[in-house]
């Protein structure tokens, strides 16, 4: 089966990026992401810990900073207001701050593009990911899984902006169609809601789905359907991850260069 590695496609991504940074330093001026969750997820950790990671190797000041409903509002406005912060991230799922304090961030320390102001890096990540294997998005009968503000609904918005052929399966609609489609992005975070026989031979199948269960993180597509050799699709560790991660940091480079 062939495999939409995004981990593949990262590696001149970050050489550049690395690149960009020396310059940045060299010129006085020190990128710094600062990243804001309220509970201790297994997936939450696991992907704050790939974007600190990602950070030092490309010389990007990673902060993180665990939030409440009590003291959101005053960190996320010392971060707004702090000239040394180059972008701001929350963290989602959020368990108990409201969703109102992405309202706090400003649109141009806003490199995860919650604000709607601008394309999310998770949804950037999936389309360089399809472009950067030669998928040809536009002759794709496209279905979207979810409808949420990290996945669905940007990449839906930027798709269909660019005159491509969408159809979204929110939560409760009837998905037993989805073989009718020959291109799948899902990201419901419910583990095995994509079965085999709802993905025709030849797709091509973005599973952004994540969970946790059993502290073991899943996706999407239903392990049955892995099994099978007849579609394309990202693999379970180091599909659309590892370029998410390479695009936020692209748009922290790009505020700091403003």
């Amino acid at each position: 089966m062939k495999s939409l590695n995004g981990r593949e496609l990262v590696g001149y991504i970050k050489e550049r990026q690395a690149k960009q940074v020396r310059s940045l330093r060299g010129r006085k001026i020190l990128p710094k992401l600062a990243i804001f969750y309220d509970n201790d997820s297994p997936v939450i950790a696991k992907y704050m810990s790939l974007k600190q990671k990602y950070g030092d190797d490309i010389g990007i000041a990673v902060e993180v900073q665990k939030i409440n409903s009590k003291n959101a509002e005053q960190l996320l406005k010392a971060a707004a207001g702090d000239v040394a912060t180059t972008g701001i991230i929350v963290q989602l799922p959020l368990a108990e701050v409201s969703m109102n304090v992405l309202d706090l961030i400003p649109i141009e320390k806003d490199v995860d593009g919650l604000r709607g102001m601008s394309d999310t890096a998770t949804a950037m990540a999936i389309h360089w990911l399809l472009t950067g294997y030669d998928i040809d998005i536009k002759s794709k009968k496209i279905a979207i899984v979810g409808h949420g503000k990290l996945v669905g609904a940007p990449l839906e918005k930027m798709w269909r902006e660019s005159g491509y052929n969408v159809t979204v399966f929110d939560k409760g609609d009837d998905i037993s169609k989805l073989n009718e489609y020959n291109l799948i992005v899902t990201a419901t975070g419910v583990p095995g809601l994509i079965k085999s026989e709802m993905v025709q031979p030849g797709a091509v199948v973005v599973d952004a789905g994540t969970a946790s269960e059993g502290g073991v993180i899943k996706g999407d597509l239903d392990e049955a359907a892995r099994e099978r050799d007849d579609f394309i699709v990202t693999p379970k560790i180091g599909g659309v991850g590892p370029l998410t991660v390479a695009m936020l940091f692209e748009k922290v480079i790009q505020a700091a260069s403003k």
